[in-house]
């Protein structure tokens, strides 16, 4: 595409803020050279890598090429043989550390992030030169002694060389007989080389080489003689281990020229995956999504096969907080579209958003549309927008723009996309309307996607009567004198001058003498406009009333099934602590009577204590709720179930149905009004009242005398969480449970106790193996929790 029409639609701009969100030089070129592409594949690559870098810094904030640096240059320089810096070895490394650690993060996500993956498998590892520049070079630049085995031992004789100097110097500034010759008994260096401060009257007395002088000239810098020598072989280390230095350093630059390609592999790989990345933060910036890409369809005489479908569509340099969001739609129809309007109405704005949202969607940019917005690639957009007078080349406003458009007359085709401003504009209005309806036809007939603004009435005809063209306006509000900056397709702009000079109060006279020169026709035409265009307001206002109807519904009745919802909850937590709670009555009043059996029961209890005993025993039982009446055989019918009041009395071995429990055992003994029952693996006391005798079949068990009577419960739910409390606690709270199961008729119940160390499981199976209620129990499945979950099943009824 043409860099001047880009330029006329400000994409460089674009490319501006996208740079900012690059982190290294390479990122940030190649981000600045980013051009849109008309293949089809490609702009899909572009589009689902800033899709997957866009989701991978959503799911990985961390991500990203920090570190890297452009180090193409530097390759290039060891290439042709220059000695790298210390600095310059570590940029080298740094940048291709990023490099592997973006390879291993992207390489194990390959599956969610196939492009990215894609462009990271440019990245070569390097991972014996990072490892050999870790090995000579520190943190700070600094080589260390450890690069070569020469380097470490000149280091160790520098160091010792220093050592000796500086004793021996100490020992001439410590010495009593040479302080009054000393100016100070320091010692300092002077060109490199290890000196005393002397005063000058006494240079005879300490003999050496002077070096340096003060600005006063009261004080030499003296190298005794006794230290020249120890200097010198100090100086030759030094000399020495610059040397070895340079050379371990040209080693490492060799290494990095001998692998300057697969380098400058890695900087591009990651200057595409920076470029990538700067697309995801400029998308999220601009709250833009992914368009679709519509390929051309079949071209036919009528249409060129072009989709250009944008909704809630924003121009990305314009600022968020106030620009207006248009739609713009093209239907199978329609490729050509005149928009009229006021001045400073947003047509201009219109075409620009179209073509940059175009142009940015063909280079994988994502745009500021609402998601199902959809473009086809174009092979070429060509833009005449703007004022283009040239006082250099002596051309007006007219000729500037005729210039222009002659420019790409021959070059425009079917998959092209055309956008003209002021059509015709700058010249006498007959002659350039002429125009502009000439070159609108010129690109109709060579099938150009075409967007014309315009303020020529004629070309809102034409487009009313052209196949494949329609008029499109922005409107304009009357009441308050200004636009709204929408884009309205379908209808031709209103002329609002006349209503406009009469809202800033020119003359009445005036305005009525000018409406009269104004054809019948032109305002019978205005008249119908002013018409249509109230009544889509009318409809869009009813449509935007039946939308909040509609939402205030659905809120309304989200919120009555919340409270619905809320009410059958409290409901049940009621009726379970009611049941809970006459539970809990009953079960205390059955272990009273129990206990004040036992008293009856004891020995030594005299005659006195039996009867007060007993008289309580009465109270107790009168207070127990009462069975309603047993329901009257049918006749003829023999009962399956005889209770002990019935024909004989209940003996050891009978096997009988157990009203407490609600389930089927065998008398095992019988004493003192109570038996000893086998229910299961477990014994138990039961009053032989509870007992009816079985004969046949269990049916419905009658229920006779003074026997509880209660409603079913509610369920206590399928399952009961031990986790968290001790055994002690846990196995009261689980007899309870299980009561309750039971009575609620549920066939099983899962114990939740958790693995942990065994403890409360073992607990928990030990009580369930000796339990009435319970026929069997095991581990759950493992997918329901294994060893952590018992699962019990209960008698049955």
């Amino acid at each position: 595409m043409n860099d001047r029409h880009l330029s006329t639609l400000e994409y460089p701009k674009i490319l501006q803020l996208l740079s900012a969100h690059t982190s290294f030089s390479a990122g940030r070129e190649m981000v600045l050279a980013l051009r849109p592409t008309s293949d089809c594949g490609e702009i899909q690559s572009r589009l689902a890598a800033t899709s997957e870098a866009r989701t991978l810094l959503r799911d990985r904030p961390g991500t990203s090429v920090g570190g890297a640096h452009d180090v193409r240059p530097l390759t290039a320089d060891a290439q042709r043989g220059r000695i790298l810096t210390p600095g310059d070895l570590l940029d080298v490394r740094d940048t291709l550390a990023a490099g592997r650690r973006l390879h291993r993060t992207l390489s194990r996500l390959r599956n969610s992030f196939p492009q990215l993956c894609r462009v990271a498998d440019g990245i070569q590892p390097c991972g014996k030169i990072i490892e050999e520049i870790n090995r000579c070079i520190d943190d700070q630049g600094a080589v260390r002694d450890q690069a070569s085995p020469a380097l470490s031992r000149i280091r160790r004789e520098v160091g010792i060389a220093h050592d000796r100097i500086q004793a021996k110097l100490q020992n001439i500034i410590s010495a009593s007989q040479n302080a009054p010759y000393l100016q100070e008994a320091i010692i300092t260096r002077r060109e490199n080389r290890y000196v005393i401060p002397l005063k000058a009257q006494f240079k005879e007395k300490i003999r050496g080489v002077v070096h340096d002088r003060s600005a006063s000239g009261v004080t030499l810098f003296i190298e005794p003689l006794s230290v020249v020598d120890l200097n010198n072989d100090w100086r030759e280390l030094q000399l020495e281990e610059e040397e070895e230095v340079r050379r371990i350093l040209a080693a490492l630059s060799h290494q990095i020229g001998q692998n300057a390609l697969v380098i400058e592999e890695t900087v591009e790989a990651l200057g595409q995956l920076d470029a990538s990345f700067a697309k995801a933060k400029y998308a999220e910036a601009m709250d833009a999504s992914e368009p679709e890409l519509a390929a051309f369809a079949d071209r036919t005489d009528a249409h060129p096969g072009s989709t250009i479908r944008l909704l809630g569509a924003r121009h990305p340099l314009l600022d968020p907080e106030g620009v207006v969001p248009i739609d713009v739609e093209l239907d199978e129809e329609t490729f050509v579209l005149v928009i009229t309007g006021p001045n400073t109405g947003g047509k201009t704005v219109s075409l620009k958003t179209v073509g940059l949202l175009t142009v940015m969607a063909q280079a994988g940019l994502h745009i500021p549309v609402e998601p199902g917005s959809a473009l086809s690639p174009f092979d070429g957009v060509y833009a005449d927008i703007g004022d283009e007078q040239s006082i250099e080349q002596s051309l007006s406003t007219f000729s500037a723009h005729i210039t222009n458009i002659i420019s790409f007359l021959d070059e425009a085709d079917e998959r092209s996309l055309v956008l003209l401003d002021e059509l015709g504009a700058g010249t006498d209005p007959a002659e350039g309307s002429a125009l502009a309806r000439a070159l609108l036809e010129h690109f109709r007939r060579r099938q150009s996607t075409t967007f014309v603004a315009t303020h020529y009435p004629e070309l809102k005809t034409y487009a009313q009567l052209t196949p494949g063209t329609r008029n499109g306006s922005v409107e304009f509000d009357a009441e308050s004198l200004s636009p709204t900056y929408r884009l309205s397709i379908g209808l031709p702009g209103r002329s609002n001058a006349l209503t406009i000079a009469r809202r800033l109060n020119m003359p009445q006279g005036i305005v009525e003498e000018a409406r009269e020169m104004v054809s019948a026709e032109d305002r019978r035409t205005q008249d119908m406009l002013d018409d249509i265009h109230r009544l889509r307001i009318e409809m869009a206002q009813a449509r935007e009333e039946a939308d909040s109807a509609r939402a205030e519904a659905k809120r309304v009745l989200e919120e009555l099934q919340t409270r619905l919802a809320d009410i059958d909850d409290e409901r049940r937590q009621i009726l379970e602590e009611a049941s809970r709670e006459a539970t809990e009555s009953l079960e205390t009043l059955r272990t009273e009577m129990r206990q004040l059996r036992s008293r009856l029961r004891a020995a030594a209890v005299p005659v006195d204590a039996v009867r007060t005993v007993a008289e309580e025993l009465e109270t107790l039982e009168s207070e127990m709720p009462k069975a309603e009446p047993r329901p009257a055989r049918e006749p003829g019918r023999k009962d399956e179930w005889s209770s002990v009041t019935e024909r004989r009395a209940i003996q050891p071995g009978d096997r009988v149905w157990v009203r407490p429990l609600k389930s089927e055992g065998e008398v095992l003994k019988v004493a003192e009004g109570e038996a000893e029952v086998q229910v299961g693996r477990a014994r138990t006391q039961v009053a032989v009242a509870a007992l009816e005798r079985r004969q046949g079949e269990p049916a419905e068990p009658a229920t006779e005398g003074p026997s509880v009577r209660t409603e079913t419960p509610p369920s206590p739910g399928r399952s009961i969480d031990l986790r968290g409390s001790r055994v002690e606690e846990s196995l009261k709270e689980l007899d309870r449970y299980l009561d309750r199961a039971m009575r609620a008729g549920l066939p099983e119940a899962r114990i939740i106790h958790g693995k942990g160390t065994g403890t409360l499981r073992q607990a928990v199976r030990d009580f369930l193996a000796n339990h009435p209620l319970v026929r069997e129990f095991g581990a759950a499945h493992y997918r329901e929790g294994g060893d952590g979950v018992t699962v019990a099943m209960m008698v049955e009824r």
